[in-house]
């Protein structure tokens, strides 16, 4: 195989990983605000359990497991930064508190990616959390993560995301 194909290959498999390290961490930040389990305790079941259960066919499809930690012990620890933002990104009618469990932590979820991962363009990180919410969800749930992670992207990622002027 070429080098471009071993690396096209490679960033094929980097993705798949990532994307199911965000299915995981939704799911474990689901399960620390359900059970109130600290995440210092869910991270380290996931990843000794090798995300079975979570991710299918995880021993054939590896889970970007340092993503996955990242991503939950960061959203966690930057919650009281994230929420405040949440709150002013979502429509006037929309109360995060009494958003669907899952649904507030996939927005938590993107939100902290856009704050931490700035190696990630913001439209990756958007595509992911609206294929996350179309893997939950079935009715307005994506249009919603896309609206609301739109707008932090504008505000925390100025410049990347061209202003439409339609």
């Amino acid at each position: 195989m070429s080098e471009s194909g071993k690396s096209a290959k490679h960033g094929r498999g980097k993705t798949v990983a990532r994307r199911l390290a965000r299915l995981a961490a939704a799911q474990a930040l689901y399960e620390i605000e359900v059970a109130k389990a600290s995440p210092h305790e869910v991270v380290p079941a996931f990843v000794s359990r090798g995300f079975s259960g979570i991710v299918d066919d995880a021993e054939s499809r590896p889970v970007d497991a340092l993503f996955f930690e990242k991503l939950v012990l960061g959203t966690v620890g930057d919650m009281p930064t994230i929420d405040p933002m949440l709150v002013n990104a979502l429509e006037p009618d929309f109360n995060l508190g009494r958003l669907e469990v899952l649904l507030r932590a996939i927005l938590r979820l993107g939100t902290y990616e856009l704050l931490s991962f700035g190696d990630v363009p913001a439209k990756v990180v958007i595509t992911e959390y609206v294929e996350l919410g179309r893997d939950f969800f079935s009715g307005r749930e994506p249009a919603l993560v896309n609206a609301v992670l739109d707008r932090l992207a504008r505000l925390l990622r100025e410049g990347e995301i061209a202003d439409r002027t339609d």
